[in-house]
């Protein structure tokens, strides 16, 4: 909380988010909650710190480019390219085409801010994982229960598999647990390091609608790939009265689009959720510097309040990071149980 209320100044400052004397809180925000080429860990004075990424390009123009973010930096860009400061394209890489308009290149897979946090988190969460193994695997029969971060593993693991998968997924529960663990691990662990103000946190991983969708595809695959005969039974042919699927079928058109419904609610519940939080957290800080920008002692006053819910949404954002992994991994999980429908579940 402390390196926030540090950051925020010199991002005001550095970054030309201050509008007549009082603070652009829209800029603010959304520079630290959207993707970026770089990762900004701090400003000190006029001198921005933060890390290149590689940027990864496939033009019309140029064919592949491979070169610093960096190089973006200059007043001209480089070769062609330059990040957009307005209209669809704001903060994304264009070029401009013979007409004279800004477009976006054919491909562009560069290391962004999320892509990199991604990378760190995934890492980290194998480290976690592996180090919990080992324990595992030095353990006898007799030895007691593990302590420490091992036995918040043990309890986190027994939680998920024991009170989500097994009674929501049913009988072939152990076959989509791996996967149901990974997602609830990485969702929480990203949501964590996203309450981090300072390198290597701080990236909005899950407030970003592309990594919840991806998630989101996931739950999608294992539900409608792996799902029995039953389910797609339920779905095209319901046991319902003829005239409600024939000729007209209006149950199976509902249920059609319930299918692709669920992996919406996923990406929408989760994206919204930690975007809220962040945004939220970002607004109460500002407070700060708009009321300063006003008048010395009503911003004291005000400064005061600020760190208060500040630090109480810091807390609270805990809990969420808990509850969204905890949600997702529910709803993915009651999703794969309703497709493994036994055939006479409805005659009991």
């Amino acid at each position: 909380m402390v390196a926030m209320l540090l950051l925020l100044p010199a991002v005001g400052k550095g970054n030309d988010a201050h509008v007549s004397g009082s603070v652009d809180v829209k800029k603010v925000i959304f520079e630290h909650v959207k993707d970026s080429y770089e990762w900004h860990i701090i400003t000190i004075g006029e001198k921005h710190i933060s890390i290149s990424l590689p940027v990864i390009l496939y033009s019309g123009r140029t064919g592949w480019e491979l070169f610093s973010s960096s190089r973006l930096h200059a007043e001209e860009g480089y070769n062609g390219f330059y990040i957009s400061s307005t209209g669809d394209n704001e903060g994304k890489i264009v070029e401009v085409d013979i007409y004279g308009n800004e477009i976006r290149p054919l491909l562009d897979i560069s290391i962004t801010k999320t892509v990199l946090s991604v990378f760190f988190s995934a890492i980290l969460l194998v480290v976690l994982v592996l180090y919990t193994a080992r324990w595992y695997r030095k353990r006898k029969p007799g030895d007691e229960a593990p302590r420490g971060f091992v036995g918040v593993m043990e309890m986190l693991v027994a939680m998920v598999v024991d009170d989500i998968i097994r009674p929501n997924v049913g009988k072939n529960y152990k076959r989509y647990t791996p996967y149901l663990l990974t997602a609830f691990f990485f969702i929480f662990l990203n949501n964590l390091l996203g309450l981090v103000p300072v390198f290597p946190g701080g990236a909005n991983v899950t407030g970003n609608i592309a990594v919840t969708l991806a998630l989101a595809l996931c739950t999608f695959i294992a539900v409608n790939v792996f799902g029995n005969k039953e389910y797609y039974k339920e779905i095209f042919w319901p046991d319902v009265p003829v005239w409600l699927k024939f000729p007209v079928p209006i149950l199976p058109m509902i249920e059609l689009f319930g299918v692709f419904v669920k992996p919406f609610a996923l990406t929408i519940r989760l994206f919204a959720n930690i975007l809220a939080g962040h945004t939220v957290i970002l607004a109460f800080v500002c407070i700060i510097f708009i009321t300063m920008a006003v008048n010395e002692y009503i911003g004291s006053a005000m400064t005061f309040v600020s760190v208060i819910f500040t630090i109480f949404m810091n807390c609270l954002e805990l809990l969420v990071a808990f509850i969204q992994a905890f949600v997702f991994t529910m709803m993915s999980a009651v999703f794969i149980g309703l497709s493994q429908p036994e055939h006479d579940a409805g005659k009991h």
